[in-house]
């Protein structure tokens, strides 16, 4: 039975409502890309840790069974991949930030010398988008009453200054999550006993990289079963090459 009261108009929709108010658990919040993109780079900063180092001790197992030098070498690793990483990411997140603050100056500094060209100017970006002409206008003007600034950067230059780019994290963030997947090859070399060693590095690496790509492709919505055989088969025939290389090597220069 319908208890609709017929005098009731049906309710609309608010208009000024956000898209997705009705769906919260939809990642369309501020800072959802943002985020994406540290997970992300966290999956494949542990991904480079787990492969150069594992690729490193392989590669001195390959030579010698002495737990030192092979200790030796994965710390000394772990250390300059990490710092490297760090370095890498400050560097190109610092350029990229730097552009950031450089359009958000340039934005300031025409909004406050001509600020009819720019209302004049988000009018047509909202027009381009397929606003009517009296639509775009009110839309632009009551968005620049509000905030011009923030007006201007999200239909320009769809920039978020919440958002901009942090040289430092980034820079922690990929130093930290090499460190975490270094961790795995160091600890599978060194703890079993000798001849169990390449063996269960082998696998351990290997099934941790099988982890780290069903990971990436969860996060960019692709083929998991792909991204495992693709990182998996890759990472195997790296191990094996480094393996060999410091066997071949290793025995002769003793």
């Amino acid at each position: 039975m319908d208890f609709t009261d017929p005098q009731r108009p049906a309710q609309q929709p608010d208009p000024a409502a956000p898209a997705d108010a009705g769906h919260p658990d939809e990642p369309h919040s501020a800072g959802t890309a943002g985020r994406l993109n540290w997970l992300r780079a966290g999956v494949l900063g542990a991904n480079d840790g787990i492969v150069s180092v594992a690729g490193i001790v392989l590669g001195v197992a390959g030579a010698t069974t002495s737990r030192g030098p092979i200790f030796t070498a994965g710390l000394a690793g772990l250390v300059a991949g990490a710092v490297s990483m760090a370095l890498g990411e400050y560097v190109s997140v610092s350029s990229q930030r730097d552009s950031e603050a450089a359009q958000l100056a340039q934005e300031q500094r025409e909004l406050s010398e001509d600020p009819d060209t720019e209302l004049a100017e988000l009018v047509a970006l909202y027009r381009g988008k397929g606003l009517s002409e009296s639509t775009a206008q009110q839309v632009a003007v009551e968005l620049t009453e509000h905030d011009a600034l923030a007006a201007h950067l999200s239909a320009e230059l769809n920039l978020d200054p919440d958002d901009f780019a942090k040289p430092v994290q980034a820079a922690s963030a990929s130093a930290l999550s090499f460190t975490l997947g270094a961790i795995l090859p160091m600890l599978a070399i060194l703890l079993p006993p000798p001849g169990w060693r390449v063996a269960v590095t082998f696998i351990g690496v290997l099934a941790a990289l099988g982890v780290a790509g069903a990971l990436s492709a969860r996060i960019g919505a692709s083929s998991p079963r792909r991204a495992v055989l693709r990182v998996v088969i890759g990472g195997a025939v790296g191990l094996a090459f480094t393996y060999g290389v410091g066997h071949l090597f290793g025995s002769a220069v003793s």
